[in-house]
């Protein structure tokens, strides 16, 4: 206890300090699937029924964090890592107000997009506060951990909006994300000290950024693999974005959707956290394109198999999304790394526009995939497949 209180005095325990960072990254997990559930019955609300508009209320948010980590990335260096968190929640807090009073399509859209850019805040800066605190193994110690606390959100995220749902009406499940970011940012403002000093941080420099983004754009590594980034991305949100209509509509789940979800997102939880030590083991380039692999040829046999059918048994659709979902997780693990492999000088400016370009990209895929969604589940199939290929093309090319 003595070496915590004096080697960093953030949190009263390591304990404390792990659940609040994890808690912290949790509100974006907790936006997002918390309201598939209720997509159905906002889309009633706004006068948008048609399930392919609907995926846009899950996708804009993303959208809202890819821009709001670009942002609030640079200026936590600059300014402070808690100032950040409390301007990001109250940007979330407006958005949420937004969707809450949301009376057309438009206007509920814009509202994610700013929900999204606020979340951006508390997830960067939780992100940023580790490095601050820790590093080496430590810190590779506390991401694990971490991790494990934050898995748990996307399995019962679901199961909670269902639950609000069948006692009240959907706009009850935004008042819940307020007062679960309200009480983390409470907690994180009465427990959780500044941890970058005034003397460390970074002068807000334009010319610096400039030179630090011709650097990013003249790095081939770091270009294909944001375009691989990109093309996951893509498909892990076209598959999220029109899970509700899947499991809902085409295969009459209706009261199993939040435990099928959760399910799978555990096997993503299971390899993120697994990731962590075979890396040091096998190397991320390796475990990048054996994962890719695997989701290549799942793909492949799942359309070869099935194509004839016009949703395949559930059985068999849980199965292929295990397998690609497990894939997910060391591909996300790996891929902003491998990123950063050549340009670490320049890492923290390269995350943000990492992370910033693939994430638009990565929408602008997840829509593309999502207009060909109706009846049937092959569109999500056959995006995967694409999106594979052309990772392990980009790859290759690394």
């Amino acid at each position: 206890m003595a070496f915590l209180n004096t080697k960093r005095e953030y949190a009263k325990t390591e304990l404390e300090f792990i659940a609040l960072m994890a808690f912290l990254m949790s509100n974006v997990a907790l936006s997002i699937d918390a309201i598939l559930p209720a997509l159905t019955d906002i889309g009633n609300t706004i006068d948008n029924q048609h399930p392919p508009s609907l995926q846009y209320i899950i996708s804009t948010i993303f959208l809202g964090l890819g821009i709001g980590q670009f942002v609030f990335g640079s200026l936590s260096d600059s300014y402070g890592r808690k100032p950040i968190v409390f301007v990001g929640v109250g940007i979330f807090a407006i958005g949420s107000v937004i969707c809450i009073c949301s009376k057309n399509f438009e206007t509920m859209l814009f509202g994610r997009v700013l929900q999204g850019i606020g979340l951006a805040a508390p997830k960067t800066v939780s992100i940023s506060i580790v490095r601050d605190v820790y590093s080496g193994d430590n810190m590779a110690r506390i991401m694990s951990f971490i991790t494990i606390i934050f898995v748990i959100v996307p399995m019962i995220a679901p199961i909670i909006g269902q639950v609000i749902l069948l006692n009240f009406d959907w706009q009850a499940i935004f008042y819940f994300q307020l007062l679960f970011v309200v009480t983390t940012t409470t907690w994180f403002y009465f427990r959780q000290k500044e941890t970058l000093p005034k003397t460390k941080r970074k002068h807000f420099n334009t010319a610096n950024y400039a030179n630090s983004f011709f650097e990013f754009v003249s790095s081939r590594n770091a270009i294909l693999c944001t375009l691989i980034s990109a093309l996951m991305e893509g498909a892990f949100i076209a598959y999220l974005s029109n899970s509700k209509h899947i499991f809902q509509n085409q295969y009459g789940l209706i009261d199993e959707f939040p435990f099928i979800f959760g399910g799978i997102s555990l096997a993503l939880g299971i390899a993120t956290f697994l990731n962590g030590s075979l890396v040091l083991k096998y190397g991320m380039r390796n475990l990048i394109h054996l994962a890719l692999m695997v989701f290549v040829a799942s793909s492949s046999i799942f359309l070869w198999l099935f194509w004839a059918d016009y949703n395949p048994s559930i059985s068999f659709v849980l199965t292929f999304l295990i397998i690609q979902f497990f894939s997910f997780g060391f591909i996300f693990g790996n891929i902003s790394a491998l990123a950063m492999e050549k340009i670490g000088h320049i890492a923290g400016f390269g995350a943000s526009l990492f992370t910033f370009t693939s994430t638009i990209l990565g929408v602008t895929i997840a829509i593309c995939i999502g207009q060909f969604m109706a009846s049937t589940f092959f569109p999500i199939a056959i995006g995967f497949l694409v999106c594979g290929i052309l990772s392990l093309f980009f790859l290759k090319m690394t």
